[in-house]
């Protein structure tokens, strides 16, 4: 299959994000410091999106949610439920491999705050849709947060109202393929509660019951 288009390692298209991304080099030169390209295999079924690479997580390791505390509770869900193998040791080479799932950002930069502007994610919404045309076996995406699930529902060429955003809710659009929504696995969602491990569990479980019905 072939891989879907990346933006380059230099990216000049959101100079915010550039700037930011010159900065990080300058301080850690030996982090990745450039779009983080998604992780696990394009003929996966399942194509998990967060929002943007965490400063010293994503960032800094190359691979999505590595080293990024919401990673904990993302790999350790996967590792449960038989869609990961190996061990998560916070690193890109932790040997880590995932199981017919898929793992990439809305926004392949690095924002500060941890904070994409709505111009950032339309910008980079092209290398989503093209991740989303690239993969030919695609039944579902699970969205992490509003901006995630808002930015699959765009390259999908549908109007936000068709298919709005509710924890624990699975939308199926017009062309079948399948958005079930989480709230984000972020620290602060996590330490207020907002979202507990039992909860992001059900989500992808009920994704998973979804999926293996419709098979």
């Amino acid at each position: 299959m072939k891989l879907p288009e990346e933006p380059p390692r230099d990216c000049p298209l959101c100079p915010r994000l550039a700037a930011y991304r010159a900065e990080s080099r300058a301080a850690h030169p030996e982090w990745h410091n450039a779009p983080v390209p998604g992780f696990g295999e394009i003929g996966s079924e399942i194509l998990i999106l967060g929002m943007a690479p965490g400063l010293s997580g994503a960032n800094r390791t190359g691979r999505p949610f590595t080293g990024d505390h919401a990673g904990k509770l993302l790999y350790a869900t996967l590792l449960r439920l038989g869609l990961a193998t190996g061990s998560y040791g916070e690193s890109a080479d932790d040997g880590l491999s995932l199981v017919n799932c898929r793992i990439t950002n809305t926004v392949r930069c690095a924002p500060p705050a941890n904070l994409p502007t709505p111009e950032e994610v339309k910008t980079c919404n092209r290398f989503l849709l093209g991740e989303l045309q690239a993969m030919t076996r695609l039944r579902a995406v699970l969205a992490l947060g509003v901006l995630a699930h808002a930015a699959v529902v765009r390259a999908s060429g549908l109007p936000q109202a068709r298919a709005r955003f509710r924890h624990g809710a699975i939308h199926e659009l017009p062309d079948g393929l399948l958005v079930a929504d989480s709230y984000h696995v972020s620290r602060y969602n996590t330490n207020t509660g907002r979202l507990t491990e039992q909860m992001f569990v059900s989500v992808v479980l009920a994704l998973r019951r979804r999926l293996d019905e419709a098979s």
